[in-house]
């Protein structure tokens, strides 16, 4: 049975537990209790752990919370975040041991080496700088996820967009790794297709020929025109703009061009959209001046524009610029032109005033030359058609931008101005890109006229940084061959003085022309000065040994009277005016060159010899809509006096010959002057020529291939030879006509003719093919 507690019971219990305890249990210790972290309390020492590379404080000077500092949550964790930003660590951790904060780190392995695995088109040379990894760098996987996409950007900008590039990365000792990109870099997406929609007034065949890019073909294996690229296409709608503004199409607007790439990635489809507007021409054009000394009829001459013509945005910006370098050229530098364009919507005419309005008042001064490495201050400074101190002048400052670039020793030269230590002074800022000016040519070919050759040259056309040109150049042919060294300083003594020196040795074989050959041996001094950027004059004297050899015993006995050795001193002039806008393949402007030889100041024979050459240049992009419809027309008169008593004081190899180069349709030498019993050339002392080229575009072929189709007219004649029984002569002419094709080939130019002989004389020899090839490597 349970028994219940007295209620005095539990009361004196309850006494018992509150009432003190003896003196001698209050003395006996007690254990302390265990003490509360104190969030705001001191950090009495920052520990670091796991560091093998990077020194303690290094790590320590990243954190933002040190010794003595309260211990805040928020700065341990703006401090954790500092040393990820470092890159230096895997991993890092930070905890708190009593008033201790430790520092857990595990460092990022250092890179030992970084390799290209499976990369055939693009080699590593051109891979390395595209990617940040180095070796002895510190490996994070951020840097190597970059480097990853920016291998596959390089290779997208190359048409491969089905490359793939896996980084393998493998561990090494001592906390190291080797950065390994393994490469697939799959077929490069051509363009399979280019699309224009919205052009009316030419097909897409033609606008496909004025755009850079182009459809994949199997003869553009040498070229990557037809290589997706998107950085291009902006380029072709700027190609584009200009082509619709060049023939009439002033509101021509070309929209975003839109790539699709096919859905196995292994080409693109382009579409470029056009919306052409009216074709325009012009109407009244006319020259206003705010000039009181400046005529406006004085620079009408200045604008190739006229009223009727087919609109011409390029054309007008040429009018411009010229009128302007008119108005500079007549004392007044400070000239601004601009056009000033009325549209007449109901007939489609436009109606132009070139304002020459004044420019402000700016002088150059100073003119600063950046990243010749090696081409000396004075020799650029010496193309500059304006001086420190000079009134600004744009187009001065075009112009010598063309020299420089016309120089050959850069690759690139930008010109740019910038404001001067006064508001009328401006400073010009150049900036070139030297490249290598050092050329070893190799090279063989066939002509009709020297036959089968071989060719080996040295040139440095930069020698030392000083500009001089040296060249070394042999030749070896059938019918000719030649061994010269000339050396050429362009700016004599920084003056406009071009001063040179020849020597040369060249063999010659005429025996299916005349039946003798010769070697002539010498050396020629030149010097020449420019008048303007147009014309220019230079002289020469030559001292030449020549030898006339091995003439056949069945040869005329005019050639056998030439057998021997000559001398030839002679002084030589040519003054040229050249306004072409291109010296190899020219498109319109025009040059004259006359050219006189005088002999007779000491050596054997005696002579003047005279010879005008004429070119003009017209091109018929307006009539066609191609610019590779060029008409040229070209002409030559020679003439050859000996001016001493003594007969014969000329010799045959100084006299024309007509035929070949000069005259297709007939061969070397095969128009003129002939022994009619030995059938041998004899020369002329008077000859005129005179050739009308047409030069256009094959049907069907793509302009890049570089063949160009040809239809010429030659006419020429040449008589006034020595006199005697049995010779044929006379000055009427000789017409030969036909057609040919020029290909600028990969391999070198190659030019076939095929001429047909119309009015000749029954003792000419005529050819109807001719094949020329050269190539240098």
């Amino acid at each position: 049975m349970t028994q219940k507690l007295h209620p005095i019971l539990l009361i004196a219990a309850g006494l018992a537990i509150l009432a003190p305890a003896p003196a001698e249990a209050q003395n006996r210790p007690r254990p302390a209790p265990a003490r509360a972290e104190v969030p705001g309390g001191p950090i009495s020492a920052v520990e670091v752990r796991g560091n093998q590379r990077i020194e303690i404080d290094t790590i320590r000077s990243y954190m933002l919370i040190g010794p003595g500092d309260a211990y805040d949550s928020d700065r341990v964790d703006r401090s954790l975040r500092s040393l990820f930003a470092t890159g230096l660590f895997r991993d890092v951790t930070i905890s708190r041991d009593g008033s201790r904060l430790i520092v857990q780190i595990v460092e990022n392995p250092l890179i030992n080496r970084v390799a290209f695995e499976g990369n055939r088109r693009v080699s590593d040379d051109v891979l390395r700088p595209e990617v940040q990894l180095r070796p002895r760098s510190v490996f994070t996987t951020q840097l190597v996820q970059g480097d990853r996409q920016r291998i596959l950007d390089l290779y997208a900008r190359r048409g491969r967009f089905a490359a793939r590039v896996e980084p393998k990365i493998i561990q090494l000792d001592q906390n190291r790794v080797d950065v390994v990109f393994e490469i697939t870099e799959g077929d490069a997406a051509l363009v399979a297709r280019v699309n224009f929609v919205g052009n009316r007034a030419y097909s897409d065949a033609r606008l496909a020929d004025v755009i850079s890019t182009k459809e994949a073909a199997w003869y553009r294996f040498l070229s990557s025109s037809d290589t997706f690229d998107p950085e291009r296409l902006n380029f072709d709608r700027e190609l584009l703009r200009r082509y619709y503004l060049r023939t009439g199409f002033p509101d021509v607007q070309v929209g975003a061009a839109t790539a699709e790439l096919a859905p196995d990635r292994s080409g693109f489809f382009l579409t470029y959209n056009v919306t052409e507007g009216p074709r325009y021409t012009f109407g009244t054009v006319e020259i206003t001046s705010a000039f009181p000394n400046l005529n406006p009829d004085d620079l009408r001459r200045f604008v190739e524009v006229g009223s009727g013509s087919v609109y011409n945005g390029d054309a007008v910006e040429r009018s411009a610029q010229a009128v302007a370098d008119g108005a500079n050229l007549r004392g007044f530098p400070f000239v601004d032109v601009q056009p000033q364009i009325t549209r007449n919507t109901e007939n489609n005419t436009i109606n132009i005033t070139f304002a020459v309005n004044e420019a402000p008042r700016v002088f150059v001064e100073r003119i600063d030359i950046n990243g010749n490495t090696r081409t000396q201050d004075r020799v650029i400074r010496r193309e500059f058609r304006l001086a420190e101190g000079d009134a600004f002048n744009a187009a001065q400052v075009r112009r010598s931008r063309e020299r420089l670039r016309n120089l050959g020793y850069f690759s690139d030269v930008q010109i740019a101005n910038s404001p001067g230590s006064a508001p009328d002074r401006t400073v010009l800022t150049t900036q070139v890109v030297e490249r290598a000016t050092g050329e070893v040519s190799i090279g063989g070919g066939y002509s009709t006229d020297a036959g089968f050759l071989a060719d080996f040259g040295l040139r440095e056309r930069n020698l030392s940084g000083t500009g001089i040109d040296g060249r070394i150049n042999a030749t070896l042919a059938q019918r000719r061959s030649q061994l010269d060294f000339s050396v050429t300083n362009p700016q004599f003594l920084d003056r406009n003085l071009a001063v040179g020196m020849d020597l040369f040795y060249i063999q010659r074989n005429l025996q299916t022309v005349s039946q003798f050959s010769e070697r002539r041996g010498g050396f020629a001094l030149r010097a020449g000065y420019e008048f303007n950027e147009r014309l220019r004059q230079s002289w020469s004297y030559s001292l030449i040994n020549r030898q006339i050899y091995n003439i056949q015993a069945g040869a005329s006995q005019y050639i056998l009277e030439q057998a021997g050795t000559t001398l030839l001193s002679q002084v030589s002039q040519t003054l040229a005016y050249d306004t072409r806008d291109n010296l190899i393949e020219p498109r319109r402007g025009y040059l004259l060159r006359l050219g006189t030889d005088f002999a007779g100041l000491g050596g054997d024979v005696a002579f003047f010899r005279g010879r005008l050459d004429g070119a003009l240049f017209l091109p018929f992009e307006q009539v066609f809509g191609h610019p590779d419809y060029v008409l040229s027309l070209t002409g030559s008169i020679g003439y050859i006096q000996p001016w001493s008593s003594t007969a014969n004081q000329e010799r045959i190899v100084d006299r024309f010959f007509l035929g070949g180069e000069n005259l297709r349709g007939f061969a070397l030498a095969g128009a003129g002057p002939r022994d009619l019993g030995t059938n041998d050339a004899l020369g002329g002392r008077r000859m005129w020529t005179q050739s009308t080229e047409m030069r256009f575009p094959l049907p069907g072929i793509p302009s890049e291939i570089g063949l160009l189709g040809r239809a010429f007219v030659d006419v020429g004649a040449l008589w006034d030879t020595v006199s005697g029984t049995n010779i044929g002569t006379t000055s009427s002419p000789r017409v030969g006509t036909g057609v040919g094709i020029s290909w600028r080939s990969p391999f070198g130019l190659i030019n076939i003719d095929l001429a047909q002989a119309v009015v000749k004389q029954s003792y000419d020899q005529t050819q109807i093919f001719r094949f020329g090839f050269g190539t240098r490597f």
